[in-house]
């Protein structure tokens, strides 16, 4: 199927499906609030931005006169202050769960007219993710389960958009943390899913306990600076009747990779993702009431994260060189392949790919990811540009 458009939302059933308006509709595909996925994914709808109870990179699917919704995943407030943001979020219940929470890039996995399929947080079908998604998840699991959705990280080394290396894990793996109910996206609570999860054999995130709230806030902080050092990104609470949202909270060592990461391309990156955290960082170190060692490792750590990445570009750029990130994925069809490169370039991004070189039953193809405007912004400045401010 071709990307031009072949299938039409039906406005009056999605109005009557999701009680809204039919006008209100119409305003949001003028506005493209409501987005249609591509090629043979067009029978699937996304919602761009939040209205009014349906969270951005929200699904709907449209089958004649049949919807469904796989809702988004709720954003997590994050806690700057770990005790008192505890104490006050979950005033009213005796305990939290504490699970890891990794570094990877979010997947939301359903069955679509009985096929596993994979969406990204904005709710585009990556079919990269989907394809690992079929191997590693497979269809008994949605045989028996068809209404419910796996909400999850992707996780490891072949990881086109947040390739890390440092979970032990061979290629790319799927780590479950929530699972929710299609339509009205009611989640399971914590020790149910678990035990779900389980029963499968799936991998999920780690639990560290389930601990009263007064004792919470110093558990967290000890689990913190443990996974810290292993440059884990951190953890997420969560009422374990899943009735409360839950929040978040990073170590240091994440905070400074981020922003490792960013700075080297500093004018591809927005501004908050860099001012919050610096932010972080300060509201950590005056919790933990850091003495003046700690806390001139933590300006050491913190000001090396900013400047020497932008300085390894800035010269790179200098001496005519490009900037860009090498990746790598490893799929097992060839037109996986093909259909990813794609979705990159729809999704803006420059890309150039490799040959794919067979290994057993896999194809490894190596990806450079080009970052344009970090490269024609320093090459600017580094000509006689000025800053405008």
């Amino acid at each position: 199927m071709s990307d031009e458009s072949t299938i039409k939302l039906d406005i009056d059933g999605a109005a009557e499906f999701l009680n809204l308006p039919p006008s209100k509709i119409k305003k949001l595909l003028s506005k493209r609030r409501i987005l249609q996925n591509w090629g043979k994914y067009q029978h699937l709808f996304r919602f761009d931005k939040k209205v009014s109870k349906i969270d951005s990179g929200t699904v709907l699917y449209q089958n004649n006169e049949y919807f469904e919704l796989i809702r988004g995943f709720p954003k997590i407030k994050r806690a700057m202050a770990v005790e008192p943001a505890v104490k006050s979020h979950f005033s009213d219940i005796d305990t939290v769960a504490v699970e890891e929470k990794m570094n990877g890039y979010n997947v939301r996995v359903a069955s679509i007219d009985g096929n596993v399929t994979a969406f990204t947080r904005s709710g585009i079908v990556c079919p990269y993710s989907t394809e690992r998604a079929k191997y590693l998840i497979g269809h008994d699991f949605f045989n028996d389960y068809p209404e419910l959705v796996l909400y999850g990280e992707m996780v490891g080394p072949d990881n086109p958009y947040v390739p890390k290396n440092i979970y032990n894990i061979e290629s790319l793996d799927f780590f479950i943390f929530d699972i929710r109910y299609k339509n009205t996206g009611k989640p399971l609570p914590v020790h149910e899913r678990r035990k779900l999860i389980d029963k499968y054999g799936f991998r999920q995130v780690k639990l560290f306990g389930e601990y009263r709230i007064d004792n919470a806030p110093e558990k967290i902080i000890e689990i913190i600076k443990k996974i810290g050092k292993q440059e884990h990104e951190g953890v997420v609470i969560k009422d374990p009747h899943m009735q409360i949202n839950a929040i978040k909270y990073t170590s240091s060592e994440s905070n400074c990779a981020d922003l490792r990461e960013g700075f080297k391309f500093y004018n591809d990156f927005g501004r908050d993702y860099f001012f919050s955290r610096v932010i972080r960082e300060s509201f950590q170190s005056v919790e933990w009431g850091e003495n003046e060692e700690d806390f001139q490792k933590r300006c050491l750590q913190l000001g090396r994260s900013i400047l020497e990445p932008m300085s390894r570009t800035i010269k790179k750029v200098s001496e005519g060189k490009e900037i860009h990130e090498d990746v790598h994925i490893r799929v097992s069809e060839p037109e996986t392949i093909y259909e990813f490169e794609r979705h990159l370039k729809r999704m803006g991004i420059d890309a150039i790919f490799g040959t794919p070189q067979q290994t057993e039953n896999m194809y490894l193809v190596k990806i450079r990811k080009l970052n344009q405007s970090t490269n024609d912004k320093t090459k600017a400045i580094w000509n006689g540009s000025l800053w405008k401010s």
